[in-house]
């Protein structure tokens, strides 16, 4: 669908602490190393209420403070089964009269939360909007989703284009079918998922054909595009999907961040949105696709304009350099994974 929406401010939160994959391993396997590096995890004071609330005021500082009208949540990791994070995030944030709505999608609920608003902007219905997404880790214990199921958030302020937009979104596509690759039953702690579909005809079916679709409806191919920015399951998966649509290295390397902070969930590709966006120059086209379990894909044609210097921002990736280690056990006890 043909969009007129832009992000005026935008945010990525991830946690100060890392583990190491190797730490991981060396727990359950005896040695070894996961599929990337390390992981993000949140501290035991922090949950996607506190990421979000961390990320969505670097996004609203940077549109300045607009009166937003709709703030919504995506993640699968709620601190609440029944009470919405969106309502008491507008109750911090001083926007009460407002939509505040949790969304659920997987790893796609942040693109959702995006695509909801930008629909609303470009229909008039609000002035202004804040789209979400964010997660921690819940991998189960010597799993393989413990090596790369990671934490983070990451914000976004949509508006009418003002002329002063950091980027306008011009389209959007979206794929869905039932495709069981992964799930999570009423009081069980961990998601389960089936190996054998998480490449295909999961995420590389749905990510290949949400692509294709945003091609098909707008004329455009990946030449077209100066970023391209796929979901991040693993380090591998962003890469391949990539190659096989036709795009270059070049074009995918600056969106990767999953070697250092694991796979953030519905904030991934959001996350990674932030990081090209510090370092893209006016005129650049981004192509974005998120995929979520369960399965589906959301496409989005993004255009840069250009963003006003801002003294107390700080470029993402110059926050990911400071961090700080914990072994397995002080991991454990953070996330839950050993009883008191």
């Amino acid at each position: 669908m043909n969009l007129n929406a832009a992000i005026l401010g935008y945010g990525a939160y991830v946690p100060i602490y890392r583990i190491r994959t190797e730490e991981i391993a060396r727990v359950w396997h005896g040695g070894g190393a996961g599929p990337n590096r390390m992981k993000a995890i949140a501290s035991y004071d922090e949950d996607i209420l506190t990421m979000s609330y961390e990320s969505a005021s670097q996004a609203l500082s940077m549109a300045n403070y607009p009166k937003i009208q709709a703030i919504l949540v995506g993640s699968e990791s709620k601190p609440y089964a029944v009470k919405p994070t969106g309502s008491i995030l507008s109750d911090i944030l001083g926007y009460n009269s407002t939509l505040g709505v949790d969304l659920e999608f997987a790893c796609k609920a942040g693109t959702e939360a995006m695509q909801l608003i930008s629909g609303m902007v470009s229909a008039g219905t609000i002035d202004y909007g804040l789209a979400i997404g964010a997660d921690t880790a819940q991998g189960r214990p010597a799993d393989e989703l413990e090596f790369t199921a990671g934490s983070g958030a990451g914000a976004i302020v949509l508006g009418r284009p003002n002329g002063r937009e950091v980027a306008k979104i011009k389209h959007s596509v979206s794929y869905v079918t039932d495709t069981p690759d992964f799930w999570r039953r009423p009081h069980d702690q961990y998601p389960m998922h089936l190996g054998r579909f998480t490449g295909e005809p999961a995420y590389f079916t749905h990510t290949t054909t949400s692509v294709k679709m945003l091609f098909s409806e707008t004329g455009m191919k990946p030449s077209d595009f100066k970023y391209a920015i796929f979901h991040q399951p693993n380090p591998r998966f962003p890469v391949e999907v990539g190659k096989r649509l036709g795009f270059t290295d070049e074009q995918l390397r600056p969106a990767l961040l999953n070697d250092d902070i694991g796979n953030t969930y519905s904030a991934n590709t959001i996350i990674a949105l932030a990081k090209v966006l510090d370092m893209a120059d006016t005129g650049d086209m981004i192509m974005l696709a998120s995929f979520g379990s369960g399965a589906g894909s959301d496409a989005f044609v993004i255009e840069v304009n250009s963003r006003d210097d801002d003294d107390g921002y700080v470029p993402f990736s110059e926050r990911l350099r400071n961090y700080r280690e914990v072994d397995y056990a002080t991991y454990a006890r953070w996330r839950g994974k050993i009883l008191k």
